[in-house]
């Protein structure tokens, strides 16, 4: 292989530069090879169980749903006898029974997630909740073959010198490099175990460009599923779509730069910045760097670490979780060692998978945290909310109003049965004219005064409740109540609160009449009693009249005179003294009463508010706390 091959068209390559150079670089990189070479990176993470004596398909039942941060599409699958042989010793066979979810972390954000979708259908758009849909899809398709098959993209620009980096890991010329660009024009696989078809299949990669890596094999590779991505800057048609969907399905990356396009804002706009938080499984390579000469390859490494900080990708410098970023040699072999190191610890650990669908995850949350999360502060409905709206409803059906009224009518009824007989008699006629303009105007008002004598004359319901003050009631609740909801489920708060507001006034007005409808006061046995012992005082004026003017004829012969007078001049005193006492009495009873009438009003027209408002309401309210406790466990809160 020629140094045009491996290095994109420089001839001289620099291939003189010492390997022991870029071991006394001052950057952090030999403190990521010894944090490597000590094993810190793979005990960072949960290990997973290998058992080697079994071959098994770990299939994953996770939730079907919805996808990864690139859309995915099953792919082709086809055959060509005699292009692909996944043989070999057995030592290249990988065997393990491997469970699909290792931490016991992803399964339960992926269960939330398939209810915050199904809860979410009826309140949010489809399109807003079409990535989460590719996520869950891209986790159940992913599930269903072992998460101890890592399959990894080498990805770059052209003449990158990616392909050349392909075959020396394979430790074959199993791709082809050269001058021509761009010279991938199709995925290839090469696979280090024998049970990688369905991953293969799932990818798109037919038969024909699937491979063995080169004899002997590396069974600190076992379970490695490399791709040969082509050129993501490729001219050609189609070459880039292949490597949208494809990144979109592997478990990890190879990012291969090299020293004149490391900076490309492509590169770094496109793909890089977008894909900030999948860096735990993300590796960047700065491939020919025997062309730089003397320290020319650690200033392009450290502007090149410069640019991943800018663009928000972690870099793993001393064993923190993050990308891995070193500096290799595809044609001379410098560095790659490493790099095949670094990926038989993640293919090892089985835990790529399940990181890349995690980072998935936390993409589609952050995504959709304005659907979910205000910060306006607390949202709900409270206790004083409540109130405030069944106060507003019972102002409106003129609760108060008619409590005084029952108090007012309760005081004349009282003052009309406690009175003088004479009292009572000047009284009838204009009493019975006011109850019957009442009556015939408001038939409901009419009854819940109490007045007796006071009927209504038509079945009809009239309207008595105060149309604007109910729908400002209906609209000041449900202000209040989406207070701090993020904008679609306040929009539902709202939505539920209007419906219910509609005929609201109407249902009130049969409510109060219902409740009101044939409710007479019971009377007082003491106004019976009163009003019989001002008969008894009539009657004794009457008896001590007939007997004066019986002793001024002589009728009575020389009978006193002053005793008729003093049955007179009593009762003409103790009379009006009984009835003011009487209406003193009253004025307890009488306003109980007016309360009891004004609380009657009060729990219709609430009742009304609950059913029709307030329970709609809360039932929206919960639905989104249902929801927003599913994102938080989504979103790795709980």
């Amino acid at each position: 292989m020629t140094a045009t091959e491996g290095n994109g068209g420089n001839e001289n390559g620099g291939g003189d530069r010492a390997a022991g150079d870029r071991h006394t670089w001052d950057d952090g990189l030999i403190a990521r090879r010894a944090h490597w070479r000590a094993g810190g990176r793979a005990a960072s993470r949960p290990a997973r169980a290998v058992d080697e004596g079994r071959a098994e398909e770990a299939v994953s039942d996770i939730p079907h749903g919805a996808g990864g941060f690139f859309p995915g599409l099953s792919g082709l699958s086809g055959e060509e006898p005699g292009r692909r042989s996944f043989g070999g010793p057995p030592y290249a066979v990988y065997q393990a029974g491997v469970r699909s979810f290792t931490t016991g972390t992803l399964r339960p954000r992926l269960e939330a997630l398939r209810q915050l979708v199904g809860l979410s259908r009826s309140r949010l758009e489809g399109r807003t909740l079409a990535g989460a849909a590719r996520v869950l899809d891209e986790a159940d398709a992913r599930g269903r073959h072992p998460y101890g098959h890592t399959v990894v993209a080498v990805a770059g620009a052209t003449g990158s010198g990616k392909s050349t980096l392909f075959n020396a890991l394979a430790g074959a010329p199993l791709s082809e490099a050269g001058i021509r660009r761009p010279t991938t024009a199709t995925p290839l696989a090469c696979a280090w175990t024998d049970h990688a078809d369905g991953l293969l299949d799932r990818l798109g990669i037919p038969a024909v460009d699937r491979r063995n890596p080169g004899y002997p094999y590396d069974p600190a590779l076992r379970g490695l599923v490399l791709l040969d991505l082509p050129d993501h800057d490729s001219a050609v048609p189609g070459h880039r779509e292949r490597v949208d969907r494809l990144l979109g399905l592997v478990d990890a990356v190879v990012w291969v730069v090299d020293p004149e396009k490391y900076a490309d804002a492509v590169l770094h706009e496109r793909y890089l910045r977008p894909l900030a938080g999948y860096a735990e499984v993300t590796f960047v390579v700065l491939n020919q760097v025997d062309r730089l000469p003397g320290e020319a390859a650690d200033q392009v490494l450290d502007d090149l670490r410069r640019l991943l900080d800018e663009d928000g990708l972690a870099l793993g410098e001393h064993g923190e979780p993050g990308a891995a970023v070193l500096a290799l040699s595809a044609l001379t072999g410098e560095g790659v060692g490493e790099l095949r190191e670094m990926l038989g610890r993640l293919t090892a650990e089985s835990g790529a998978a399940e990181r890349r669908l995690s980072a998935d995850v936390d993409g589609t949350m952050t995504r959709l945290r304005p659907q979910y999360v205000a910060d306006s502060g607390p949202a709900g409905l409270t206790e004083r909310a409540r109130a405030e709206f069944e106060d507003r409803l019972a102002e409106a059906a003129g609760a108060g109003a008619a409590g005084k009224a029952a108090e007012r009518a309760w005081l004349r009824d009282a003052e009309w049965a406690c009175g003088t007989p004479w009292g009572r008699l000047r009284g009838r006629k204009g009493r019975a004219g006011s109850a019957g303009t009442l009556a015939s105007r408001t038939p409901a008002a009419a009854e819940r005064t109490g007045i007796p004598g006071a009927r209504a004359r038509t079945v009809a319901v009239e309207e008595v409740t105060a149309r604007p003050a109910v729908e400002e009631a209906v609209r000041t609740l449900g202000d209040e109540a989406t207070a701090g909801l993020p904008g679609p489920w306040a929009q539902a708060v709202r939505e539920a609160a209007g419906w219910g507001g509609r005929g609201l006034a109407e249902a009130v007005d049969e409510a109060v009449a219902a409740v009101t409808a044939h409710r007479r006061p019971i009377r007082p046995v003491w106004w019976s009693m009163v009003a019989a012992a001002q008969v008894t005082l009539l009657l004794l004026q009457v008896v001590g009249v007939l007997w004066l003017l019986g002793a001024v004829a002589g009728v009575f012969g020389g009978a006193a005179w002053w005793m008729p007078v003093l049955l007179v001049m009593g009762g003409a005193a103790v009379g009006p003294a009984l009835a003011w006492g009487s209406r003193v009495a009253a004025r307890g009873p009488a306003r109980r009463h007016g309360r009891s009438v004004e609380g009657r009003l009060r729990e219709a027209a609430a009742e009304c508010g609950r059913g029709r408002v307030l329970e709609p309401v809360a039932a929206e309210l919960a639905r989104y706390g249902e929801v927003r406790a599913q994102y938080v466990i989504a979103a790795g809160g709980g």
